[in-house]
C-alpha cells in the first residue's frame, strides 16, 4: 500500500470533518445542488479561477458527496473544494462515475473536453465523466451495503449530465438503451493546469449504457462542456489511443483502458459475467 493510499484509508468521518472544515456533515448537508457563491472569492480561489470561464467557475460551487475510504458517506463538499489539489494531497476524496454509451452497432461514444472545462481541458474520455449530487435522489446511502441505493443515484446523476453536456434528451435516456454497473474504481490524478491547483480523487463508478437494437441517441452538445465527440469502432478506438500525436485523453479513461475496457468490450452482447462487481478496485 502507497503512503497515500494509508493516509486515506486511515482517516475516520471524524477526522476528516476536522481536517476539512469547508465539508458538511451529512446530518447537515444542504439538500441542493449547489451551495455558496463566487463572489467575494478568497485570495487562494482567485488564483485558481484565474483565466477560467464564468460558467465554470459557477458549476464548481456544486455539491459533491465526500466520503471516506470505503465509499461511505461523510458528508458534502462543493466540487471546488473536492478538485483543489492541496485538499487531494491531504486524503479529500468524493464519489464520481464514468459512463460509456454504446449504439446498436457497438460503437462507443467519445467525448472531447470543451477548452471551458477547469480540469483536464481538451482531453478525450469516455461518453461522460461526472458527479453525483448531494441531494436526494443522487446521494445513495450512508453506508453502501448492497450499492443498489448508490447506483440508483449515480445513475439518476448521469440522466441529468447526459442532457447538460451532450444534449441526449431525459426521456431518451431513459427509453431508448439500458445502464449497467460494472464496478468501482479508486483512482488520484492531477491535472496538468500551469498552477497545479486542481486534480481528481475520486471512487469512480463504472456505467455502460447500451442503446436498444435500431433506437438512436440525439446528441447535441453543449459547446460549453464538449469540444468534439465521434462514435468509434474497437478497431478504430486502438488507433486513437495509439495517435499520440493528435489525441490525448483522461488518467481515469487511461485507467479504464488499461485494466479493463477492451474486456469488456468483448462481452458487450451479455454483461452479466462483469457487472453489478462490489469490489472497489484501488489504483493509487
Amino acid at each position: 500500500m502507497s503512503d497515500y493510499s494509508k493516509l486515506v484509508s486511515n482517516l475516520t468521518e471524524e477526522q476528516i470533518l476536522a481536517k476539512f472544515p469547508d465539508v458538511i456533515p451529512l446530518n447537515t448537508r444542504p439538500n441542493s445542488r449547489s451551495s455558496g457563491q463566487s463572489d467575494n472569492l478568497s485570495t487562494r480561489d482567485q488564483k485558481a479561477f484565474v483565466g477560467h470561464n464564468d460558467i465554470q467557475i459557477q458549476l464548481m460551487n456544486e455539491n459533491c458527496i465526500v466520503l471516506d475510504w470505503d465509499d461511505n458517506i461523510v458528508g458534502a463538499a462543493t466540487k471546488k473544494t473536492c478538485h483543489l489539489m492541496d485538499n487531494i494531497n491531504r486524503g479529500l476524496l468524493h464519489r464520481a462515475f464514468s459512463c460509456f454509451i454504446f449504439n446498436d452497432a457497438g460503437e462507443l461514444l467519445l467525448q472531447q473536453r470543451a477548452h471551458e472545462k477547469i480540469t483536464f481541458p481538451l482531453l478525450w474520455t469516455n461518453t461522460c465523466c461526472s458527479h453525483p449530487l448531494s441531494i436526494d435522489d443522487e446521494i445513495g446511502t450512508k453506508h453502501p451495503g448492497d450499492l443498489t441505493e448508490n447506483v440508483v443515484g449515480v445513475k439518476t446523476a448521469c440522466v441529468r449530465k447526459l442532457d447538460h453536456e451532450l444534449g441526449i434528451p431525459i426521456d431518451e435516456t431513459l427509453n431508448k438503451g439500458k445502464f449497467h454497473f460494472l464496478n468501482r474504481i479508486h483512482y488520484m490524478a492531477p491535472c496538468d493546469d500551469p498552477a497545479k491547483m486542481w486534480g481528481e480523487h475520486e471512487i469512480d463508478y463504472i456505467l455502460f449504457y447500451k442503446v436498444n437494437k435500431g433506437e438512436q441517441l440525439t446528441v447535441k452538445p453543449n459547446v460549453n462542456e464538449v469540444e468534439d465527440f465521434k462514435w468509434v469502432n474497437l478497431i478504430d478506438f486502438k488507433k486513437m489511443l495509439n495517435d499520440t500525436t493528435n489525441y490525448s485523453f483522461t488518467p481515469w479513461f487511461k485507467i479504464i483502458c488499461e485494466n479493463y475496457l477492451f474486456n469488456w468490450w468483448e462481452q458487450l452482447d451479455d454483461l452479466s459475467k462483469v457487472e453489478n462487481d462490489k469490489n472497489i478496485y484501488r489504483m493509487l
